[in-house]
């Protein structure tokens, strides 16, 4: 069985392929889930065409290291049509007429997390690119020879696909990508592939980036922020955000191997299910916010002793509103 795995990172970008033989191509996966991914695929002797934003990079060279001949180890940056295309052309040329088993999405950043008013529309644009209209653009490339295996395209999402505040510019893209695989699940059932969508809950990967990465991003968003916003949020507020991701990486789960799991029934059970949702009690959040009504929703989530904005601590700011 032959695999193709690609992927790339920024702050994290990561996308897997997969093809017949049975051979899947996993893009992302320089770092976290895609690099475990790729050699846990590797292991159960599938072909892995690992895509990576950098080949030359420490990630790409520990694949090439520890897995063994089957994996490929491709130059990959999803927002690169030619990038695309030269991959295609690569994985073409080794899988010819047996096609490709399955495609794996597995790219991602989330840039800097803060509230929907705060986030520069850099990010926001930045955000599409890579979680979304990358992992578009390497669908469509690879459908010919998805076509030809009837094999499985598989998406990477989020929880944050359900209402999160601070990931408003994360969210919408990955909300974005599940809708797009729902529609295509739909419009390939007739050619014989099947679609899945994997929304995990939260695991400790190098989506962030590093600390200097996250400096770069937070003086981005500053830089941006008119002086009415800088003035109504308070600067104390505004930093604080950062905040988040300690937060978030405390109560994310460090063993990625859920996610491994249920990504390896997509590809390879018969009947693959459409969603899947590995981690612990993302399963019933999923439900809960899907079906609660939205004001309970927004209830269950409130928290009350969390920070103000400046003019929120203001004891007149409602006179000086009207």
């Amino acid at each position: 069985m032959q695999v193709g795995t690609c992927w790339n990172f920024e702050v994290l970008r990561e996308t897997s392929f997969f093809s017949e033989s049975k051979t899947k191509q996993n893009k992302g996966s320089d770092s976290g889930i895609g690099h475990a991914l790729s050699k846990h695929l590797d292991e159960l002797g599938f072909t892995v065409f690992a895509g990576v934003l950098d080949a030359k990079g420490s990630g790409a060279e520990e694949l090439r290291r520890s897995c063994s001949k089957r994996l490929s180890v491709l130059q990959l940056d999803i927002t690169d049509p030619q990038q695309i295309k030269d991959a295609y052309s690569k994985v073409l040329e080794k899988v010819q007429n047996r096609g490709l088993w399955a495609v794996v999405n597995n790219a991602g950043i989330i840039c800097f997390p803060a509230e929907g008013e705060l986030i520069p529309m850099t990010h926001y644009k930045r955000c599409m690119a890579v979680n979304f209209f990358g992992a578009v653009e390497v669908t469509k490339a690879f459908l010919p020879l998805l076509r030809r295996s009837k094999g499985r395209l598989v998406s990477i999402s989020s929880m944050a696909g359900v209402p999160m505040e601070k990931l408003a510019a994360y969210g919408s893209s990955k909300a974005a990508l599940t809708m797009f695989s729902a529609v295509m699940r739909r419009e390939l059932s007739k050619w014989g592939i099947k679609v899945s969508v994997i929304q995990p809950g939260g695991f400790q990967t190098n989506i962030a980036g590093t600390s200097e990465m996250q400096d770069k991003l937070e003086k981005n968003l500053l830089d941006h922020l008119t002086p009415d916003v800088q003035e109504d949020y308070g600067q104390d507020y505004i930093l604080a955000e950062r905040n988040f991701l300690s937060v978030l990486n405390v109560k994310s789960q460090p063993d990625v191997s859920p996610v491994l799991r249920d990504i390896r029934h997509a590809i390879s059970a018969k009947s693959p299910f459409a969603f899947y949702a590995p981690g612990k009690e993302s399963y019933l959040f999923l439900c809960f916010a899907s079906f609660v009504p939205t004001c309970v929703f927004d209830l269950f989530l409130k928290n009350d002793g969390q920070s103000m904005p400046r003019a929120l601590r203001m004891p007149n700011w409602k006179n000086k509103a009207m």
